[in-house]
């Protein structure tokens, strides 16, 4: 017998939950969602499930406290998608059955230390990190929930008498929307349905297959070749218009400003599939739209696309979940998987995924900044290589003889927070491109071929003051670029900066990986943790931490 049988045995219960190990969840979720008391109800007498919503919650929390407490984390293989399933089981049951707002379930780790606390010591030490880290994955999953289960509903209705649930339906939720394979089956038998494993294999096996001769996600049969562009053309299709990726405002000027996107309709002008264009495409193919506007973002000047879903105008059944963004000839393809039919001409409305773009936004204006400090700490010597710009990092590379010391890396994060911390405004214009190479302190890659007029972005001085004396100061004292990318629209929105890594990439090239905003601040944290603990087993303090404002304070030479 194990601890909880063990309890159930002395307080003379017939299950495990009616034990002290699991009520005190259970009240914690009935305050927390409002639902009726935890009635004990099992089967066909848990008519709403709810009771049994309630097991699942306190099971899986106290499952997911102690795992990722002991250093799991969900993950899509091994042990860390054991984990990401029991997590997206329980955000599941917690919001279908239960009704729970975003974010409860991770509340119910604190009650897991309560209860396990004592006799667990390790899951009192950060439980923080534990609710961040469900709270991230509750947020990615909550995104897809409702339009994977809508799929599922779709397909269910065209069944008719069959109780089979087509094997690549399984696989295009899992693919699509992060629908683990046996909550698809869970949720089937709900419905009195089995899924078809051997066709979800199948499918499984054959998108695997398909990555494989892949240079990127997308593969030539739905890309535009010099050939599709050359049609485009002769058919007099229009360039697309993707001004409306501009389309977005702060809504503060605090450094912890929410952004607020606007909406966009637009025309299906193309679909590409197969290496042609068609005039529809049907649910499970990858394919290429073509739109005659697009507020995404293609991936170009080292920014990484966008990513999102466009839902046909008037039919909302028809889907498309768009992986990736691409631009050729002026032509932006949105590149992904569609649900239901979609015709040329139809209308569609975009669904930018704003939480994605709004940490790449951080992380190119993050870049800026990096490029700023760099000239400032190392000269204008220190010219620009090249650049990622992800959700979750900032790639920068640049020219310089050597490593960069210990202290210029600290100066250059320093002088990079000193810039953010000032919150100035970021400007940006389109201007001469004569007039725009002209200004004093202008960052660009000169090897790189400009368009005319060119935009300009500059934090803290308009270009229209910039343009009017090129040749003056001010550029010096402030970072100017060409940039075509999406930017926050002040500094200080960038939130903590800190570099992670500088190396060597080539003879004379250096490599600077940075964090910014979330994952910056979770860096922090984590630098912080090890810090303590390399503390406590020394026999002597020779650091001290100051939490709260992040820092770490040197008492004394170390030996």
């Amino acid at each position: 017998m194990g601890l909880e049988r063990l309890v159930s045995v002395i307080q003379e219960k017939r299950s495990n939950y009616d034990t002290d190990l699991f009520m005190p969840l259970f009240a914690a979720i009935q305050k927390g969602t409002g639902v009726p008391p935890y009635k004990g109800h099992v089967g066909e007498d848990d008519v709403d499930g709810v009771d049994m919503a309630y097991r699942v919650l306190a099971d899986h929390a106290r499952t997911l406290t102690i795992a990722l407490s002991d250093g799991g984390h969900p993950d899509n293989t091994g042990r860390g998608y054991v984990l990401r399933r029991i997590l997206r089981r329980a955000v599941r049951y917690a919001t279908e059955k239960l009704n729970a707002k975003p974010g409860f379930f991770a509340t119910l780790v604190n009650t897991v230390v309560e209860i396990l606390g004592d006799t667990f010591p390790e899951v009192k030490k950060d439980p923080q990190s534990v609710i961040d880290l469900i709270n991230e994955e509750e947020t990615q999953f909550l995104k897809t929930l409702t339009r994977g289960h809508n799929l599922l509903n779709r397909t269910i209705m065209k069944l008719g008498n069959s109780k089979t649930l087509p094997g690549d339906v399984a696989w295009r939720l899992y693919d699509t929307y992060g629908f683990p394979v046996d909550l698809t089956q869970l949720m089937s038998e709900e419905k009195g349905l089995t899924v078809d494993m051997d066709a979800y294999e199948e499918a499984k096996k054959q998108a695997q297959i398909l990555s494989q001769g892949r240079g990127g996600w997308y593969d030539d049969k739905i890309i535009l070749d010099i050939h599709a562009i050359t049609e485009l053309r002769d058919q007099n299709v229009p360039l697309t218009d993707d001004s409306p990726k501009y389309n977005y405002h702060a809504k503060s000027e605090d450094k912890d400003a929410e952004y607020e996107f606007d909406g966009c309709i637009a025309k299906v002008l193309r679909l590409r599939h197969s290496k042609k264009f068609v005039d529809h495409v049907t649910s499970g193919q990858e394919c290429g739209v073509l739109l005659d506007k697009t507020s995404f973002y293609a991936e170009q000047g080292g920014q990484i696309y966008d990513e999102g879903f466009l839902v046909k105008v008037g039919d909302e059944n028809v889907e498309f979940s768009v992986k990736n963004v691409q631009i050729r000839g002026g032509y932006i393809l949105h590149i992904g998987t569609v649900e239901g039919i979609l015709c040329e001409g139809d209308e569609v409305s975009l669904h930018l995924d704003t939480s994605r773009r709004r940490l790449v936004m951080n992380n190119h204006t993050g870049t800026h900044v990096l490029n700023f400090a760099l000239r400032t700490v190392l000269g204008t010597e220190a010219d620009q290589k090249g650049s990622l710009v992800a959700p979750d990092r900032l790639r920068f590379d640049f020219t310089n003889k050597g490593a960069m010391s210990v202290e210029q890396v600290k100066a250059t994060e320093v002088h990079s927070n000193a810039v953010i911390d000032k919150n100035e405004p970021v400007y940006a214009k389109e201007a001469s491109l004569a007039v725009a190479k002209a200004i004093q302190g202008l960052r660009a890659v000169f090897e790189e071929t400009y368009p005319d007029p060119v935009r300009v972005v500059s934090i803290g001085i308009p270009v229209e003051k910039l343009e009017e004396d090129p040749y003056g100061p001010a550029g010096n004292n402030t970072s100017v670029e060409f940039c075509g990318g999406t930017h926050l629209h002040r500094a200080g929105h960038v939130g903590k900066f800190v570099i992670a890594s500088e190396e060597a990439i080539a003879k004379g090239i250096r490599r600077i990986v940075a964090l910014t905003g979330p994952e910056a601040s979770k860096a922090l944290d984590g630098a912080l943790k090890q810090v303590k603990a390399l503390s406590a087993e020394t026999s002597a303090m020779f650091f001290s931490v100051d939490s709260e404002a992040k820092k770490i304070v040197c008492l004394s030479a170390v030996p």
